[in-house]
């Protein structure tokens, strides 16, 4: 786990795309521009699969990789065949089985790599944090989806971050529908792992990878690592 550090906050860009190729091109201007952590996105593993891990593991060997597979059984396998494919962090969702669960941070703890727990479509979310936290995940995902913003026109992960924050003790990350300017706020609500969507949109204008995503993406991670990581008492 040595490319993995605790020095928070963190900043996390998601490549929620569908190509390799165009993956790797948006992660390399947004190591450039100094994000941390790399997430291949759910739509990049379904389009990409292993190949997806693999390459962002090759192209950027001292990064670390998040595969967001929302595993929902066959957790030793799952996040095994992403282990060894050189991810760093796996996802599990709160709603599966809690031996699937146990699994996938048994296979964690056997390979050497981290776990997050994501409690999305959860209708008691700090509960499910609490109980991803004491089956042991290393990482909570706050997380509101898009089918389900939509279709209620919000809510925001901000209405119940604090509230996830104060029911565990280990590190908590919000996605869903933030604006650039609500997720560079997080830290302050007590989410130190910061997460940026690529393909990256601000006030209507999409960037593509070049030098106005870099410095749109520089900016960024300026402004989150000057907000101070607070949890809420």
């Amino acid at each position: 786990m040595s490319r993995i550090t605790d020095t928070y906050p963190i900043v996390q860009v998601s490549l929620d795309l569908t190509s390799l190729e165009e993956s790797i091109a948006t992660a390399r201007t947004a190591v450039e521009a100094g994000v941390d952590w790399l997430e291949a996105g759910t739509p990049l593993l379904l389009a990409e699969g292993l190949h997806a891990v693999e390459g962002l593991r090759r192209e950027f060997p001292d990064h670390p990789v998040v595969a967001d597979l929302k595993t929902m059984d066959g957790g030793y396998l799952e996040a095994e065949m992403m282990a060894k494919a050189g991810a760093d962090v796996v996802v599990v969702m709160s709603r599966a089985h809690p031996a699937t669960i146990e699994c996938v941070v048994k296979c964690c703890k056997d390979y050497g790599i981290r776990c997050m727990g994501d409690e999305l479509g959860e209708d008691d979310k700090p509960a499910a944090a609490r109980m991803l936290e004491d089956l042991g995940v290393d990482y909570i995902i706050h997380h509101v989806g898009y089918d389900e913003r939509n279709k209620l026109g919000g809510p925001s992960p901000l209405a119940e971050l604090e509230s996830v924050v104060r029911a565990v003790d280990i590190p908590v990350q919000a996605v869903g529908g933030l604006t650039i300017e609500q997720a560079i706020d997080c830290p302050r609500h007590g989410a130190p792992l910061v997460v940026i969507g690529a393909p990256l949109a601000i006030e209507g204008h999409a960037f593509k990878p070049g030098p106005e995503m870099a410095q749109a993406l520089t900016e960024i991670c300026t402004k989150i690592r000057n907000t101070p990581y607070v949890r809420p008492a």
